[in-house]
């Protein structure tokens, strides 16, 4: 209870350092409170080849976000807060129950605001025989210093790095720093993991995936997130360039990102991956700009 007593009685889990006390019931900026709040506990076989195999991703989906994203795809969780609250450990149940379903990995998705939480459901979840790898897939808005609370309980960091741009990630996820915390949150990933194992069937068992949704109008900016994934993270980095950008949420309203990507966009950064001499990646079919592919928030999986 050391990490609830430090972080949640004046929270500083994430960038916002809103000082809530979500033990007194307070609720800061991504609006979580003490207890962790889940959506959808499923198996997810559309995350990249060597997240969901054969077999699929344990996927848990958290309430709530510590971003604000305007065209955000899972708004009705990240912003309007649908979901159940969870005990300890009714959260470490669903994990093992995930694991009984033969999927390749526990994949807790926008965790951030609920990492005290989920590293005491991991603890338990350890002690009850959960031996599969445990993937964090967040969006890259972290303190590094919260981060070393999940050292050793994590085995594949999953992270966006969405901009490096202040003028984006100020008008589109109102964190004007976002690129400070996100390199410094990464390179802390990398510390905690920085040797990338595959199994023999090609399964994600340890090391970091980066995600660069590439958004309309912002290729210059993808030019430059990757441009610090080689500096920083070295060239033999995996990375998934998205191609699913969809207009959604407030995204409808805003002229920019009311449309989808075009085809020379996506290719022009994908060019310049291997221009700068990256070496693994993955990319998407422009049919995966679908909402189709949004998942059904149904509270299923959780009780």
């Amino acid at each position: 209870m050391d990490c609830y007593t430090s972080f949640m009685k004046h929270c500083t889990i994430c960038p916002r350092s809103c000082g809530a006390n979500r033990y007194a019931g307070q609720k800061g900026y991504c609006q979580a409170g003490l207890l962790p709040k889940c959506a959808l506990a499923s198996v997810h076989h559309w995350e990249e080849p060597p997240i969901s195999g054969t077999n699929g991703s344990g996927t848990v989906f958290f309430s709530h976000c510590n971003l604000g994203c305007v065209y955000c795809q899972n708004h009705t969780i990240s912003a309007e807060g649908f979901g159940k609250e969870l005990s300890i450990e009714k959260l470490s149940d669903i994990f093992l129950s995930q694991q009984k379903k033969n999927v390749h990995n526990i994949n807790v998705v926008s965790p951030t605001q609920y990492i005290p939480q989920i590293r005491d459901a991991l603890l338990l979840s350890k002690k009850r025989g959960l031996h599969i790898p445990v993937i964090y897939n967040t969006n890259g808005y972290e303190k590094a210093e919260s981060l070393k609370l999940l050292e050793g309980l994590v085995d594949v960091y999953l992270p966006d790095l969405k901009y490096i741009s202040a003028k984006y990630s100020s008008s589109f996820s109102f964190a004007d720093d976002y690129a400070e915390y996100a390199s410094a949150a990464l390179l802390e990933m990398k510390r905690q993991v920085p040797e990338t194992v595959f199994s023999s069937d090609g399964i994600l068992q340890k090391g970091m995936l980066v995600r660069h949704l590439i958004l309309p109008g912002c290729y210059k900016d993808s030019f430059a997130v990757l441009d610090w994934i080689c500096q920083n993270l070295g060239k033999d980095t995996y990375v998934s360039l998205l191609n699913q950008y969809t207009p959604m949420y407030q995204a409808k309203g805003i002229k920019q990102l009311s449309r989808r990507l075009t085809t020379m966009e996506y290719q022009k950064v994908t060019n310049y991956f291997f221009e700068i001499g990256l070496q693994h990646g993955f990319v998407q079919q422009k049919s995966s700009a679908n909402s189709q592919y949004t998942p059904l928030f149904d509270l299923s999986g959780l009780f």
